[in-house]
């Protein structure tokens, strides 16, 4: 089930980048992955301010409303930065890094001494009006101290913070200081199930691990404070909500997943039991979130972050969180929103079971005590004389330890995400609500990827549109925090280089009326003259926005259009470049009023995102070309070309400008002859025989590609077949085999043999050779018969070869060699890779000569002198 959902999703991702390549017009649902309209890249960012010095990971950061501070851990140290400018040399630091002992003693429990064996800050937060309270890693023995938040020194010795902080700089960690208590979760340490815990002051509790596990390997990325008990009538009581993914314990037919979103949820006033669930939560509910595209059953299941959009009234709270894929080969990110009374209305639902430790969950129908397990003590509670949790019934608490998971899923707002974004990874998120010129409120999302870019979007009526994508770092790092301040109207963005500030909004970015109303910026409106932010005008009533549409409200204001001259020569070819801002815009051309179709083969144009090219110009197609951006089905000018196309110019080069540029803005386009000619290469005939080119030169390398690993593969292949032995060729070929003198001179002289049989032994024998079995071989052959040869070992040089025989002398008809066999004798011996040989044998036959027994006998002889010859596992085939 779990690969049906891998392919569901690589098939959703790559039918949606095959259609995008073959220009189908393929839409996912609803619009969902949608693209930023403006892309700035860093060297144009305005208002871009940055803070950086020799410490990394800065990873923590508080601000608040009323402070003139921004708080930031990093490892080994926290700054306290101007909140106006962060890159101002006002900057306060307490330098906090694990001491040399500590970092050795990191080294030896096996962590990494150039990341881990550091005091990375994971905590740090207000814990009452005059201190700040802050924990740190610690180089795996964590440390928590108290700072003065005036002085900005440490105003205690470090305390103990295994209970409140993690060992690692990357273990999922959340934490809230409500009321000078301490709220953390986590995994505290090497052998620890992650837990929900406060710390102080008592009583201290923590989640259940035994007999039901009520966290499952849980991974927290955030926490959330919801004031419940604020116009409560029956007298409820605060809660926290913790965000986590966690692995899956429900057993469902439609989905399966090792890992799933959920939400837990405590009430503040918790107390534990009096004896059962002692020091343990008595409140503790959790269930699922479920962020999924229903029409491909396909699951965003990991949890990234949340961020907490609080209400006029609890009721009203909204969270937004970041979801990924639980396959990390696959790059997509889901946004969904859910209500807070979705969450409750789950945790009223019915609630599951688990009848072993090792099964699987299911839905409990059985009888619910009261009061309802994992309930606040409320009003019509305290009347009953339960004034505490402790007062609960054991009946009652004992459920609770049984079933913390609900049945019932949260399901997002509209059932589906706001946003899907295929290849990319969002990290952190941070939201705002602005009032448009519509007196609406829109809420507005700033979300940072794991490239370091941040998304600015708009929520318009259950869709975000992604109004500009910023490139915050030269270099990609992931983006690790992201905090927002309406009063100092900026955004602060953390990374493992440094801290960044932007302002929330460029609004003098945009350069005309369409260009404002476009992007649909809750914060830009058009004034008549330029684009303003809304925030800073008192009179908004004259000022031109539309956030729904993003297309009425220009009709009746003018705008500028930049106009240029060109004057070209006949049959050359023109490219008119036309600079769109928007990555939404499509261009559209007309020439003299006419739409120009660049897509026919003998239409003599071609159309482009870069411009339009007019191929092997003519004299017709002289006249004003004009160049539209055309974005949410409104057309407006960019760009004119008056062109002039002539048999013949006098004066200046083809393709340089003529006449004047009469533009409002400036043109910076100087063409030249060269890059004229340049663009006669892409005619249609060039283009055709560069193309053929490019397929033979491909199709070449092709063939030489297989020509080559067939080489390489018979050669892998010849490697294989074993060394060679006199041994294993006479056992494998008995035909072989000679005299027993014979076959004791070779096992003592040589572990290799190289057998010649031939039919004419060198002009001795002819006809059919006979072995000494009496078979036949028909023809001659080379024969190379692989074996076990062991190369001897020894440390002693090489001996020196043997002495080639001596000519015999032709004393005896049986010595006699004919056709001059004895002149060739130095041919027999063949050397290889230094003092090495190999016997050429004649194969004794009845047909054959006695003079080759006598040539045979006569080798024997010699290499008998040789007992131990050494020889290469793996001789070279040219001396062979």
């Amino acid at each position: 089930m779990l690969g049906a959902h891998f392919m569901a999703a690589m098939l959703l991702l790559l039918t949606s980048l095959c259609a995008v390549a073959n220009g189908f017009p393929f839409r996912t649902p609803l619009d969902l992955d949608v693209t930023p309209r403006v892309t700035v890249l860093n060297s144009g960012l305005e208002g871009y301010r940055r803070f950086e010095s020799s410490a990394v990971n800065y990873s923590t950061m508080l601000l608040e409303a009323d402070s003139e501070r921004l708080y930031v851990g990093a490892r080994g140290a926290v700054f306290a930065l101007n909140a106006s400018d962060i890159s101002a040399s006002s900057a306060l630091t307490i330098e906090w890094e694990a001491s040399t002992e500590q970092k050795l003693q990191c080294v030896l429990k096996g962590k990494d001494n150039k990341t881990e064996c550091f005091n990375h800050i994971r905590l740090l937060q207000r814990f009452n009006s005059t201190h700040l309270y802050m924990c740190g890693t610690h180089a795996y023995m964590p440390l928590c101290a108290y700072v003065d938040e005036k002085r900005f020194v440490m105003s205690s010795q470090p305390e103990e913070g295994k209970d409140k902080c993690p060992y690692g700089p990357t273990t999922g960690f959340t934490a809230l200081i409500i009321d000078q208590q301490i709220y953390t979760a986590s995994r505290y340490d090497f052998w620890s199930f992650p837990d929900i815990r406060r710390n102080a002051p008592s009583p201290a509790l923590k989640t259940e691990n035994a007999p039901t596990r009520w966290l499952n390997e849980a991974d927290f990325v955030g926490s959330a404070l919801v004031r419940e008990s604020l116009g409560s009538s029956d007298g409820d009581d605060d809660k926290i909500y913790f965000f986590f993914t966690e692995k899956s314990q429900e057993q469902s037919t439609t989905y399966s997943h090792s890992r799933v979103a959920r939400v837990a949820r405590i009430c503040k006033g918790d107390r534990g039991g009096h004896l059962t669930l002692q020091k343990r939560w008595t409140s503790f509910l959790k269930t699922r979130l479920t962020c999924s595209l229903p029409e491909y059953d396909f699951h965003f299941n990991m949890l990234r972050s949340v961020f907490v959009m609080h209400g006029l009234a609890p009721q009203d709270t909204l969270f937004y969180g970041i979801f990924g894929l639980e396959w990390k080969n696959v790059k997509a990110s889901a946004v969904c929103r859910f209500a807070l009374s979705e969450i409750q209305e789950a945790f009223r639902g019915p609630y599951m079971e688990s009848q072993d430790p090792g099964s699987t969950w299911k839905e409990y129908v059985g009888k619910i005590p009261e009061p309802r397990p994992g309930t606040c003590i409320t009003g019509k509670l305290r009347a009953k004389g339960m004034n505490v949790s402790t007062s609960l019934p054991d009946e009652v608490l004992d459920f609770v330890r049984r079933h913390p998971l609900m049945s019932h899923q949260v399901q997002p707002a509209d059932r589906r995400p706001l946003l899907f974004r295929r290849t990319t990874d969002y990290t952190h998120m941070a939201a705002t609500v602005v009032q448009g010129v519509d007196e609406q409120t829109y809420h507005v999302l700033y979300m940072g990827t794991d490239e370091g870019w941040l998304h600015k979007a708009v929520d318009i009526k259950g869709q975000l549109h992604i109004i500009e994508e910023l490139q915050l770092f030269e270099e990609p790092e992931p983006v690790t925090n992201v905090l927002l301040s309406t009063e100092r109207t900026s955004v602060y963005v953390s990374s493992p280089s440094g801290v960044v500030q932007l302002p929330l909004s460029n609004c003098e970015r945009y350069t005309s009326c369409y260009d404002c109303i476009f992007s649909r910026d809750p914060h830009c409106g058009w004034s008549g003259a330029e684009c303003v932010d809304v925030v800073t005008q008192s009179n908004r009533s004259s000022l031109i926005q539309d956030i729904q549409h993003g297309r009425t409200g220009c009709e009746n204001t003018g705008y500028d259009v930049v106009q240029r001259s060109r004057s070209v020569r006949v049959g050359d070819d023109v490219l008119l470049q036309c600079e769109l801002n928007s990555n939404l815009a499509t261009p559209s051309w007309t020439l003299n009023g006419g739409e120009v179709q660049g897509y026919d083969l003998n239409s003599g144009f071609r159309t482009g995102t870069d411009g339009l090219l007019i191929i092997e110009a003519r004299q017709d197609q002289s006249g004003l070309y004009t160049c539209h951006a055309v974005e949410n089905d409104i057309k407006v000018a960019i760009v004119t070309y008056n062109v002039t196309i002539s048999p013949d110019l006098p004066g200046p080069p083809p393709g340089e400008p003529t006449g004047t540029f009469i533009a409002t803005v400036p043109s910076t386009e100087h063409p030249s002859s060269d890059g004229t000619q340049s663009l006669h290469l892409l005619s249609p005939k060039n283009m055709e025989a560069m193309y053929l080119s490019l397929i033979t030169v491909l199709g070449g390398l092709c063939v030489v590609l297989t020509v080559v690993l067939a080489y390489v593969g018979f050669c892998l292949r010849a490697d294989q077949r074993g060394k060679y032995s006199l041994r294993a060729a006479a056992a494998a070929h008995p035909s072989s085999k000679r005299s027993s003198r014979c076959r004791k001179q070779h096992r003592n002289s040589a572990h290799m043999e190289l057998k010649t049989v031939s039919s004419h032994c060198n002009g001795v024998c002819n006809g059919v050779s006979k072995l000494h079995n009496g078979d036949t071989q028909d023809g001659g052959f080379l024969q190379i018969v692989p074996g076990e040869a062991q190369t001897l070992a020894s440390n002693d040089p090489p001996p020196p070869a043997p002495p080639l025989p001596p000519t015999p002398q032709h004393t005896s008809p049986e010595c006699d060699f004919p056709n001059g066999l004895s002149a060739t004798l130095p041919s027999v011996l063949r050397r290889m890779n230094g003092n090495s040989y190999v016997l050429l044998r004649q194969s004794d036959s009845e047909n054959t000569s006695p003079l080759s027994h006598c040539f045979s006998e006569e080798l024997n002889r010699i290499l008998e002198k040789r007992k131990h010859i050494q020889l290469l596992p793996r001789p070279d085939e040219s001396s062979v």
